[in-house]
């Protein structure tokens, strides 16, 4: 199971850190990743690692994924309002070889729960 945490209302240019809590198992050998996701719309790739990490244009250059042990991290930097929404962490035993298969989020077996951030001035 995976628990995220660490959302929050920031304003605009802040920055934020969340945490995805793994519960049994390590994020070695694994692929895992972010995804956020906005009333109305579908799930988006943030960004995830793995066999290689990735990040959506959108974020590239102000996240930053980390993991240690069963701990994964999205370092937010500079953030916008149109970072805001809920985000998720998700995982899947496999290893991904390919940015494709790393952005889509029908890949990923676990999913946490989700946390809000609120980009807002």
């Amino acid at each position: 199971q995976l628990q995220a945490s660490g959302g929050g209302l920031v304003q605009p240019g802040d920055s934020l850190r969340l945490s995805c809590a793994a519960s049994g198992r390590t994020f070695s050998r694994v692929t895992a990743g972010w995804f956020r996701q906005t009333p109305g719309k579908e799930r988006e790739f943030v960004g995830a690692t793995g066999r290689g990490t990735y990040y959506s244009d959108a974020v590239k250059g102000r996240f930053t994924i980390s993991t240690d042990n069963n701990k994964m991290y999205l370092q937010m930097n500079g953030l916008k309002p149109d970072d805001t929404g809920i985000y998720y962490c998700a995982a899947d035993d496999r290893t991904f070889n390919s940015r494709y298969l790393f952005s889509q989020s029908k890949q990923y077996y676990y999913w946490g729960q989700g946390t809000e951030v609120t980009v807002s001035s």
